[in-house]
């Protein structure tokens, strides 16, 4: 093979030169190829200054076959090519169609560029031979020899667009260097710089080296390539195979006369359609999903979406419901039954089924039944069904943030489900159920909605007929479905919703109501509870009472069923140790149980109200009425006034108004106009860390600084509660029924109310609820005042008297 110069490394890396020095010699830019010495490559030549350079060849057929750097550039210039390239001879040039030339070189050794001679028409350069290093021959080189061998094989084996033909010639390739040559290019994989880096190393031995890393990257790509493929292979066979296996079961059911699954659940749904008893529109639109169900593949991915929503659609109650009529005398005997007392609350639920029985489509109202905790809202919402045999549905609002809790999600969103209207309608099976809404005025709002104004819609008569669910998108029918909402308070209530609603006040119960409840409800029911009979326990009715005056404080009877329910569990413990004798309850078994007296009701006020300055006003909570004291206390100043106890802004107003009052009528009271000038006066509100506000303790801070100013205790169980003005009257306050329960609990026998209250206590108070109690109406705070404090040294002695009494009763 022709060269015009030759540079060999001897064994060992000693370098031997035949012929030194350089050659000027034409050089030819390729793209995306690097020849490699002793490699035979075809090339197109179509660019003008290749093809010149190509003709402008005589009887030397030596040119320089270099990479470009940018396979993009068209007419590169000698920046834009490798400063190394092969030698190569030219055997034969074929002319093209197109003008273009074929031409078929050989590489015959390394060089590296030198100065570009010239650049137009073509380029030219100076050239000289890169040695190449070739280490001794030992283990190692023959080890990395055979490796990079054998990995060229097993690459060349597995593919399937290298002929196999490349492993012979392999095999038969002694030369590492010639070895490493021929296998770098026949690599498809290799890109230019790849090649182009191979090209430039001299050193067989690094060479070989960086080809074996190569080879070992390409093979294990090719490895993990043809695992996917053989998986991906796997899978559609079996899809296939499935695909013939289920087509020729299908035939075979055609032939016995047999209907698929898929056949026969679509035909179930259409019969659930038909039954449904739907409206018409609604019945077109289920019918078209489920033909769109019918040509749909079972494994398509909104086949189980479409098939759940025509499921929702078929099983709602459309036209089903209860059917019963409503029976008065037996609506009566359930709620009698169930709830003791509630008297204007069961009239009032008596009165809407009889209209309801007289006309069974009539539009609401939504009855709201508001009260503090523990009175039997619940509780009276289940009866109603009971009386009506109904189904009943409990939806809990407290906390709810979301409107999509009540309208549902759109299908369009993942795991999609109707609202808690639709869903409780599915449960109850009927259209007509009693839905017991609990909690409306605990209801939230943020980003996601405002669950009270979908609200406006469920509980409006006028609209709830065609209420539309966002995941059935279908109108449903709520007009016959009986709402009851509960509540503690209605401030937290929005006004449009609150308009919707007709609202029933369930106050607390009187020591002696809840004892009564007791006995009827409360201890059978937990005694049943902890797994004890009536033979094993007996209350008797002083130690209910005992209990109720002194463990409990509250509205309702939740507390008392607790502490009930505690003695019973004591009980059973006693009986699984052993200790079977009946157990009959008394106060000191009581303590014994619950721990000590937590509530001193009539000995508290008796005992705060000994000395001078402190007076019993009345509060309304939104858990039921409690008693508030009022304390007022002088010392050496000047005239300031301060006020404590975390009160609020009305309430401090009612306090400057007292005083106010009390230094402008001061000869009135028997004080001297003076009396402030040289005393500092301080209000305070005992349990300073509850917020409290509000206008009804007025008359109660005007009396404590009367009663302060002019060293006479109030009268011993006295509580008062209203609202005073600058000159002196006495206004109405809120909460009547609520505050008279709360001093009755508390012990007092002696109340003092607005004269304008006088309504409220005739309509929402009962006799026995009075009884013990007696009621002053107050216009003016001079009435307050004769009423509340002593007006003479004997009335000073009896009520020390009557104090001294009551402490010794409840010592005793």
């Amino acid at each position: 093979m022709a060269s015009d110069f030759v540079s060999v490394i001897q064994p060992g890396g000693v370098k031997r030169e035949d012929r030194p020095g350089e050659r000027t010699l034409p050089v030819l830019p390729v793209r995306d190829t690097v020849l490699f010495p002793h490699a035979v490559l075809p090339l197109t030549v179509g660019r003008e200054s290749s093809i010149q350079l190509i003709n402008s060849l005589g009887e030397e057929k030596s040119i320089v076959v270099v990479a470009q750097r940018d396979a993009r550039i068209d007419t590169p210039q000698p920046g834009d090519l490798y400063t190394y390239g092969a030698l190569a001879t030219i055997h034969k040039v074929v002319k093209m169609p197109n003008q273009s030339l074929f031409v078929f070189t050989e590489g015959t050794e390394r060089v590296k560029v030198g100065n570009f001679t010239q650049t137009e028409p073509f380029m030219t350069a100076s050239v000289e031979a890169v040695p190449e290093i070739m280490p001794a021959k030992g283990p190692a080189l023959e080890a990395l020899q055979r490796n990079v061998l054998t990995q060229f094989q097993q690459i060349v084996t597995a593919s399937a667009t290298l002929s196999d033909e490349l492993q012979t010639i392999a095999m038969n390739i002694d030369d590492a260097g010639r070895l490493a040559d021929f296998i770098a290019s026949s690599l498809p994989f290799l890109s230019t710089a790849d090649k182009q880096e191979l090209l430039e190393t001299g050193d067989v031995t690094a060479r070989l080296e960086r080809l074996n890393k190569h080879l070992a990257k390409e093979l294990e790509v090719q490895q993990l390539r043809n695992k996917i493929q053989s998986e991906v292979q796997d899978q559609v066979q079996q899809s296939q195979r499935d695909y013939y296996l289920r087509e020729q079961m299908k035939a075979i059911q055609k032939e016995l006369g047999e209907q698929d699954e898929g056949q026969k659940d679509i035909e179930e749904l259409r019969q659930k359609i038909e039954a449904a008893g739907m409206p018409e529109e609604t019945k077109k639109e289920a019918l078209k999903e489920l033909s769109r169900l019918q040509r749909m593949s079972p494994m398509a991915a909104d086949y189980s979406l479409t098939r759940n929503y025509i499921e929702w659609l078929a099983v709602l109650p459309w036209a089903k419901s209860s059917g019963s009529a409503v029976d008065i005398a037996k609506a009566r005997e359930v709620l009698d039954a169930d709830h003791y007392d509630l008297k204007k609350v069961k009239d009032r639920i008596l009165d809407y089924l009889a209209v309801r029985r007289l006309k069974p489509d009539m539009k609401g109202p939504i009855l709201c039944f508001v009260g503090p905790p523990g009175v039997g809202k619940t509780s009276l919402g289940r009866s109603i069904a009971k009386a009506l045999d109904r189904e009943f549905r409990r939806i809990s609002l407290g906390g709810m943030h979301d409107e999509a809790e009540l309208r549902g999600h759109r299908r369009t969103y993942i795991g999609a489900l109707p609202g808690q209207i639709i869903q409780n309608l599915r449960r109850a099976g009927t259209n007509d159920p009693v839905f017991m809404l609990d909690e409306i005025d605990k209801l939230g709002r943020d980003f996601r909605g405002d669950p009270s104004s979908a609200l406006l819609e469920i509980l409006d008569p006028e609209q709830n007929n065609t209420f539309r669910d966002n995941y059935l998108d279908q109108p449903f029918d709520l007009s016959k479905v009986l709402f009851i909402c509960t509540a503690n308070q209605l401030d937290p209530i929005p006004a449009p919703l609150l308009d919707r609603m007709e609202i029933i006040d369930l106050t607390g119960y009187t020591e002696e109501e809840k004892t009564h409840i007791a006995f009827r409800y409360l201890i059978p029911r937990q005694i049943k509870e902890n797994g004890i009979t009536e033979e094993n326990i007996d209350f008797p009715r002083e130690a209910v009472s005992y209990i109720v005056r002194h463990y409990t404080r509250e509205a309702g009877v939740r507390k008392l069923e607790q502490l009930i329910g505690t003695v019973c569990r004591k009980q059973a413990r006693r009986i699984a140790e052993g200790k079977t004798e009946k157990l009959v309850i008394t106060k000191e078994i009581v303590q014994e149980f619950l721990g000590g007296i937590k509530v001193r009701v009539d000995t508290e006020i008796a005992e705060r109200t000994k000395r001078a300055g402190v007076a019993v006003g009345l509060a309304w909570t939104p858990a039921g009425g409690d008693v508030l004291f009022i304390e007022a206390n002088k010392m050496k100043g000047k005239g300031g006034f301060t006020m404590t106890g975390q009160i609020g802004e009305v309430m401090q107003e009612s306090m400057q108004a007292a005083l106010t009052w009390v230094r402008s009528n001061a000869s009135k009271v028997g004080l001297d106009e003076e009396f402030t000038s040289n005393v500092d006066i301080h209000i305070h509100v005992p349990a300073g860390a509850i917020p409290k506000d509000g206008p009804s303790a007025g008359v109660t801070m005007a009396t404590a600084l009367v009663s302060l100013m002019t060293d006479r205790p109030v009268h011993p169980l006295t509580a008062m509660t209203g609202e005073i003005t600058l000159s002196g009257n006495v206004l109405p306050v809120g909460g009547i029924k609520e505050k008279f329960l709360a001093a009755k609990r508390a012990g007092v026998t002696t109340v003092i109310l607005p004269a304008d209250n006088r309504q409220n206590v005739e309509e929402d108070l009962m006799p026995e609820q009075t009884d013990g109690v007696s009621i002053h109406y107050a216009s003016r705070i001079e009435d307050v005042l004769r009423i509340a404090l002593p007006q003479s040294l004997a009335e000073e002695r009896k009520d020390e008297a009557v104090r001294e009494e009551v402490l010794q009763h409840a010592e005793a």
